[in-house]
């Protein structure tokens, strides 16, 4: 029964997710640039009518994602692995953005609440940049975390404790990379082809620091 739950919640994890992401590369590689070329009226109506709509299914896909990877983690229990730990870090981040900073923020420049939409659209924007930032990682770590971490006899070891340096360095970057979605700019993620670039690049970074450092 538990290994059935188990495959439930995997095929959940992996259902949810697909749904999270998917709406947020909509939101950071159709829509975005939709209103940069839209007509006042269209962009108005879209924030009105089809926004809201997307942005139910992105949160509330975001939060079953979490849920169930939750749950995952709870049943890899010790058996976590460095690839995992970097992805569910970024993971757990995400999630954070869109319902702590995205959401709050678009509720505002959909008109649904009352704010300062000026203030509130570059807010929910950098967010959403640094979550497409850190999707690339969050998803390779997710997929690579079957295998366990580098070493020389293959993908096979397990992390005993979390001082491996590569480990937190990789850890400590995501960390900073946070903290810039909260208090920074958008810098090299200001693009679309930016944030894809440094996407993969920062999957790179990630995953060899936590290989050879």
């Amino acid at each position: 029964m538990m290994a059935l739950i188990e495959f439930l919640a995997r095929w959940g994890h992996g259902l949810f997710g697909i749904t999270w992401i998917g709406m947020l590369y909509y939101f950071n590689f159709v829509q975005g640039e939709y209103f940069k070329e839209a007509e006042a009226d269209a962009k108005a109506d879209a924030l009105k009518k089809l926004a809201p709509r997307a942005l139910w299914w992105f949160r509330w896909g975001a939060m079953f994602t979490f849920i169930t990877g939750l749950y995952l983690l709870h049943v890899l229990g010790k058996g976590m692995n460095q690839y995992i730990a970097v992805g569910a870090l970024a993971g757990t981040f995400m999630f954070l953005n869109v319902w702590l900073i995205i959401w709050p923020a678009q509720k505002i420049v959909c008109g649904l609440v009352e704010g300062d939409a000026g203030a509130a659209a570059p807010k929910a924007l950098l967010a959403s940049r640094t979550n497409t930032l850190l999707s690339a990682p969050m998803l390779f770590g997710m997929f690579a975390s079957k295998h366990g971490t580098y070493s020389a006899e293959g993908f096979t070891q397990v992390i005993g404790n979390f001082t491996d340096p590569g480990l937190l360095t990789a850890l400590g970057l995501i960390v900073v990379l946070e903290i810039n979605a909260i208090f920074g700019k958008l810098g090299p993620i200001a693009s679309v082809a930016g944030v894809i670039h440094m996407s993969l690049l920062l999957t790179a970074v990630l995953f060899g620091v936590v290989h050879f450092l």
